[in-house]
């Protein structure tokens, strides 16, 4: 049985162009959100009203918001956002998902009923609708964005270990692994959890930069942090208030950042299923 990330998989993955670009352009934006206060040419907190909604020029490479605070800083700290709004939140999404979906998998039965039900509850409702109703009820702060994210985003990581389980439960190793002695909790974790981890890290990938478009989209709308936290959402609503001739840069440079780097992920996620997927390796 061949590793899920064995060398010639990853080697095969190395060749791939769509993963070099994705992993360039990410790598990026995670260099520019970890170096954000080195990097950043001034304090985005600082503004000059006298500057508001100014062009770029050399002083302020992309130009100036609507209060005067220099675009390019407000940029480089927004992908810090970004990228711990998409990471924390996947990241939770998933650990709760991986659960459920491992005892739904496993135990089948009632408890398979009972989950999935659960599941299809949240599931009736849109994603980005639910999470608009979360943070318009607890207050809009970067925790309630995470959390309205991650209350609606784990139930298709549950469905996917589910589906994993349910056919890895019955494979030769893990019968005999059982018959060996071995516990549920030892068979569901070092057996069977492994195996899932190639269409696992696949679905994180693609949930990031779902992440990132809904977040931006709850920022857009008020919704998002309201604390000071700067973000691109909340510099892309600055433009829907604003004619875009009069300041094209408000809209287009937060608009061509959440493109780039959610289409990067996109790659990354397209050459991880394409490298990892049975069948794209048999053929």
């Amino acid at each position: 049985m061949q590793h899920p990330a064995s060398p010639s998989k990853v080697h095969l993955l190395l060749k791939s162009p769509r993963f070099i670009i994705g992993f360039t352009v990410t790598a990026f934006y995670f260099v520019i959100a970890v170096l954000a206060p080195m990097i950043s040419p001034q304090q985005p907190e600082d503004t000059n009203f006298m500057l508001r909604l100014c062009l770029p020029n050399a002083e302020h490479f992309l130009g100036c918001d609507s209060h005067g605070a220099d675009v390019l800083s407000i940029m480089i700290y927004g992908a810090r956002t970004s990228l711990y709004v998409g990471f924390l939140t996947v990241g939770l999404a998933l650990s709760v998902g991986v659960f459920i979906g491992l005892i739904s998998g496993y135990y089948g039965r009632w408890v398979d009923n009972l989950f999935m039900r659960i599941v299809d509850v949240f599931m009736a409702f849109p994603g980005i609708l639910l999470a608009m109703c979360l943070a318009a009820l607890m207050g809009p702060s970067l925790n309630t964005v995470i959390f309205s994210i991650a209350a609606t985003g784990w139930t298709s990581a549950a469905r996917l270990i589910r589906a994993q389980v349910m056919s890895l439960r019955e494979r030769e190793y893990v019968l005999a692994a059982a018959a060996s002695g071995a516990s549920a909790i030892r068979l569901m974790f070092k057996h069977i959890l492994p195996m899932t981890l190639s269409p696992l890290i696949v679905h994180a990938t693609f949930s990031l930069s779902g992440v990132i478009i809904i977040e931006a989209g709850l920022s857009y709308l008020g919704l998002g942090a309201q604390d000071g936290t700067l973000t691109w959402g909340g510099l892309l609503g600055q433009g829907s208030e604003i004619q875009l001739d009069q300041a094209p840069h408000i809209t287009l440079v937060p608009g061509f950042a959440i493109f780039s780097l959610v289409v990067a992920l996109n790659f990354i996620g397209d050459a991880l299923r394409d490298t990892f997927d049975p069948k794209q390796s048999n053929a």
